[in-house]
């Protein structure tokens, strides 16, 4: 009878013990996952590293493994917003090694929906969707918890901007609606309203954007939700000719994103942009040329962090085989030892397995630089296409991959306008007097009148070849 009554009393011990370490942990998610958010919306770089290296050590002093990976997760996040994506996919790669053995579906629908950003980041579409739709189904399988609505707010926030990609805006603009109903900071109605008014529905556009905009002004802080909100509201006003409206909100948002431009530091390209457009339209080409240089050195400088994590991904595969490699050559060795007769059998064998190895990193090579060199023949597909269809995001986008000859044209004559630059794009591209005078409704006579005022206009010499002069700027 004792011994029944010490095992009933050692199991309802060790079950409140169990039980009470699970909640500890429940909060220590809590805390550190909302005030994770709340420094991350604020800008705040300082705070949010200092908050995730104490819980890191509480985290190891309480041997719990899966606080550690949250940490990681948040870290690898930041990293993101700062576009050092080499940087993430370590700290990635460390929270999901604990992961891996973890059974908490909470967890991993946080991992696998801050991977799917990374990822789209990296322009894996597809990959994005597919670790977004994993941390959907980690989060249905979850128990009800605190942190389970915040979550869900951002997955579904994440697969509308997915399929914004997908260019299937009828699934984005839905799932827009269901982050809505879980989000009251202005965050999503940013969203919606970027969203319409890319579509051209002025009034609608007009209304979640100011909705957005009211919030972040009652809200009163110069945080993450405040510089989307006054960007988006500087965009509505630029696409719809308000030009004083919008260089008072790109301004403030400007401002915005230099307090807290260390955690949001992708937003700078798209603010330079925006003043870039405003002051060519209202005819400053000073301050349009000044804010057109610093969106392309911002601008380049994301592609250079992007190339970097291609090369990494190849030097892996580089490194994984110069390994196999070592390895190989270590049973050599102890072959050798044990039969000499196998001597030149083996040494012919490692010799071919490291010629080879040899090729495979040659290969390996080659398919980094392809990859550097596809992302540049997208741009260049993408620009071809806009200007076959005469699209006005055209000399845009054109801007975007070739800045420098731009920048050449203008030098040579500042008043060229940009129904002449756009032109000048078009020759860049080679594209023949036929074809411009289809793409763009014109007469052929018209556009051989158009080459002559170029000409004019850039000082080329009668004998020179247009197209060749303009092959020889940058």
């Amino acid at each position: 009878m004792i011994r029944i009554f010490l095992t009933v009393l050692l199991l309802i011990l060790v079950s409140c013990r169990s039980h009470s370490k699970k909640e500890v942990e429940q909060k220590f998610d809590v805390s550190l996952l909302r005030q994770n958010e709340k420094f991350r919306i604020a800008g705040e770089y300082d705070s949010l590293i200092d908050l995730n290296k104490r819980y890191y050590r509480q985290a190891d002093i309480m041997n719990y493994a899966d606080g550690k990976a949250l940490c990681y997760i948040n870290l690898a996040e930041l990293n993101i917003s700062l576009e050092n994506f080499q940087k993430s996919q370590i700290l990635f790669d460390n929270a999901k090694k604990i992961l891996d053995r973890s059974q908490d579906n909470i967890h991993k629908a946080r991992f696998y929906n801050v991977y799917g950003r990374f990822n789209i980041e990296l322009r894996r579409i597809d990959k994005a969707f597919q670790y977004n739709n994993e941390a959907m189904s980690y989060i249905r399988k979850s128990g009800s918890s605190e942190l389970k609505n915040d979550l869900l707010f951002s997955i579904y926030f994440r697969q509308a901007v997915y399929f914004i990609q997908k260019k299937n805006y009828e699934k984005a603009l839905h799932y827009f609606h269901q982050a809505k109903k879980l989000d009251n900071t202005g965050l999503t109605d940013c969203a919606i309203g970027d969203y319409v008014y890319m579509h051209k529905n002025k009034d609608s556009a007009y209304k979640y954007v100011s909705v957005a905009y009211n919030k972040a002004s009652a809200r009163g802080k110069e945080d993450g939700i405040a510089l989307y909100a006054n960007t988006i509201m500087g965009e509505y006003y630029l696409t719809y000719k308000e030009y004083g409206r919008a260089e008072d909100a790109l301004k403030k948002a400007l401002k915005i994103n230099e307090k807290t431009k260390r955690i949001y530091a992708y937003y700078g390209k798209y603010i330079y942009n925006d003043l870039r457009m405003l002051y060519e339209r209202t005819g400053d080409k000073e301050k349009a040329y000044l804010y057109l240089k610093a969106y392309t050195d911002a601008y380049y400088k994301t592609n250079s962090s992007l190339l970097a994590t291609i090369n990494q991904d190849m030097e892996a595969f580089i490194t994984g085989a110069q390994k196999d490699a070592d390895q190989h050559q270590s049973k050599i060795r102890w072959i050798i030892l044990l039969s000499l007769a196998g001597l030149s059998l083996l040494g012919v064998y490692a010799w071919r397995i490291i010629r080879a190895l040899g090729r495979r990193k040659e290969v390996l090579k080659m398919e980094a630089e392809d990859l550097a060199i596809k992302m540049n023949d997208n741009k260049q597909e993408e620009i071809i296409e806009l200007g076959k269809k005469n699209d006005p995001e055209f000399l845009n986008r054109f801007k975007e991959v070739y800045p420098e000859f731009i920048e050449q044209l203008l030098a040579i004559n500042p008043g060229l306008e940009s129904s002449e630059l756009a032109f000048c794009a078009m020759l860049k591209l080679h594209f023949t007097s036929k074809e411009i005078a289809a793409y763009t409704l014109v007469q052929h006579r018209s556009v051989q009148q158009k080459k002559y005022r170029i000409r004019k206009k850039l000082n080329i010499p009668s004998e020179t070849d247009i197209y060749l002069f303009f092959d020889t700027l940058k």
